[in-house]
């Protein structure tokens, strides 16, 4: 049976290059209909951050990568950890060196595997490897003792990690035989890179899940985009254009999809290189994709539920093809749930203008996008206004911005009575 793992150091908030590995497990183990296992790797207490470990549960549980069973926690298992020392100790494996245990490497040989990214064979000769520590002075494990303790007794098939760790990989398998145990298979995904080609970094953008989903990033959009940080679908559908599970596109795909299709042989050999202008061009297509019934739920919850939920799903329609990011909503929107304070044209010297305004929407019995732009159009040929300066001071006087949604729209939604009070305003500038 497949079991896989993420196992995660609350040593900090987990960036998007760590979540894209909890990722590529969690599918690896859906498509085998397997078990996807999480572990926290917390024996490093001098480094350890409570807030991170909370930030670990709710990245996962934010992105619906669910784990199966209970969470296990290195702290908890010190116990294990020093019994198994005791076993290598007596089998003459291991020796006690200034108050902490130390594993004896051997000196001859190789120590190699097939890696499963790219399907290479790993190898490394024994005599440049070191003697290393399995239990401090301080009687808590090191991480490549517990690791392997941990991944044997978790019966983990398959470790799928980083690259950043294929030079521990022989001190795990050298472990792994000295307990008489077999190896799980090791698959090492490149590590993603940033747009210069260096490791991701801050600099870059690798920031947490929760960092995204604060910008107004949908969960959908950053679960697709991390898919294609070294994975690309390979396979071919039946009745392509009629399944539920892809968008037309072929790079959008939903998680159901990824689960159905993914294989680690279809993982890349070569460093994905992150693209924060991509991520956002596909969180506009999501956006654009998604139902406005949906649309108005995520933007009203990403708003923390301050604003009426009715009038954002009125005005979800009007910019859903105009925003990446929900949090782009308000840039947009925020004249719907309070007056202009300012406006970003000079509107003082149009008082006549407006006052003919002013009548125009009195006198509309039907109040309607349509009556209205017929309505508006009428007075500003009457007074002599170009169409466009008439209707970008118009857009100014209700919204206070030069780009708004569409505003014959906009005008409608906000009502008869709070349209006028914003021209009755505007008038005493």
């Amino acid at each position: 049976m497949v079991r896989v793992r993420i196992a995660p150091s609350p040593t900090g908030i987990p960036h998007i290059g760590n979540t894209r590995t909890a990722l590529f497990n969690f599918l690896f183990a859906r498509r085998n209909n397997g078990e996807f296992l999480l572990r926290i790797e917390d024996t490093d207490r001098a480094r350890f951050v409570p807030e991170s470990e909370k930030a670990i549960y709710e990245i996962l549980e934010w992105l619906g990568l669910k784990w199966d069973g209970k969470v296990i926690k290195q702290s908890q298992r010190l116990e294990i950890y020093k019994d198994h020392a005791e076993q290598l100790l007596k089998k003459g494996s291991a020796y006690k060196k200034e108050g902490a245990i130390h594993f004896e490497m051997p000196r001859t040989g190789e120590t190699s595997w097939d890696d499963l990214i790219g399907n290479k064979h790993i190898s490394f000769k024994n005599e440049t490897q070191e003697d290393f520590v399995i239990i401090k002075s301080d009687g808590f494990p090191t991480y490549n003792f517990a690791n392997v303790v941990d991944d044997h007794l978790m019966e983990i098939s398959h470790v799928i990690r980083g690259e950043e760790f294929i030079s521990s990989t022989p001190k795990h398998i050298q472990l792994y035989k000295a307990f008489g145990w077999s190896p799980p298979d090791f698959a090492h995904l490149q590590i993603v890179l940033g747009p210069d080609r260096a490791q991701l970094s801050t600099m870059h953008g690798a920031k947490s899940i929760l960092d995204f989903r604060k910008e107004g990033f949908l969960k959908e959009a950053l679960l697709n985009y991390m898919a294609l940080l070294g994975w690309r679908f390979a396979g071919q559908m039946e009745n392509e254009e009629r399944t539920p599970y892809v968008f037309p596109e072929r790079e959008i795909m939903s998680l159901d999809f990824m689960i159905l299709f993914f294989e680690l042989k279809d993982v890349n050999t070569t460093s994905p290189i992150f693209d924060i202008k991509k991520l956002e061009w596909m969180n506009g297509m999501y956006i654009r994709k998604s139902q406005i019934s949906n649309l108005k739920s995520q933007i009203w919850e990403y708003l923390d539920k301050k604003y009426p939920v009715e009038t954002i799903g009125k005005t979800a329609p009007l910019i859903k093809d105009r925003i990446k990011k929900l949090s782009e909503y308000l840039l947009l929107c925020d004249f719907f749930f309070k007056e202009p304070e300012k406006y970003e044209i000079d509107l003082s010297g149009k008082k006549e203008m407006f006052r003919n305004i002013e009548i125009a929407l009195e006198n509309l019995t039907e109040w309607d996008e349509i009556g209205i732009g017929e309505h508006m159009q009428k007075v500003a040929k009457d007074i002599g206004v170009k169409n466009r300066e008439f209707f970008m001071l118009l857009r100014v006087a209700v919204t206070g911005k030069k780009i708004s949604p569409p505003l014959n729209e906009s005008m409608e939604i906000l009502g008869k009575e709070k349209v006028i009070k914003r021209i009755k305003k505007v008038q005493n500038l």
